[in-house]
């Protein structure tokens, strides 16, 4: 157990920061997935750019890896356009 002030502190905030990095992540695992999930192409063009941005702040917190984000907006815009 941490002994240190500071070191309760960063347990609080490593804490706090872990649930809003769950939060973020299963928001954006969900909408790839209703992205994925649509037939109609008007809507999944209107999803695209949400998601797409979605994406990207994750990987810009370090969340998900930067080429997984790379990855994932590749493969959803292939489906989109073949649609």
């Amino acid at each position: 157990m941490a002994n240190h002030l500071s070191a309760k502190k960063r347990i609080r905030q490593s804490n706090a920061r872990r649930l809003q990095n769950r939060y973020y992540a299963r928001t954006t695992r969900n909408a790839v997935r209703q992205l994925r999930a649509t037939t109609e192409k008007d809507q999944a063009t209107e999803m695209l750019p949400k998601v797409t941005a979605m994406l990207d702040k994750l990987a810009k917190k370090n969340i998900i890896h930067k080429n997984k984000a790379g990855n994932l907006k590749s493969k959803l815009t292939k489906y989109v356009n073949a649609l």
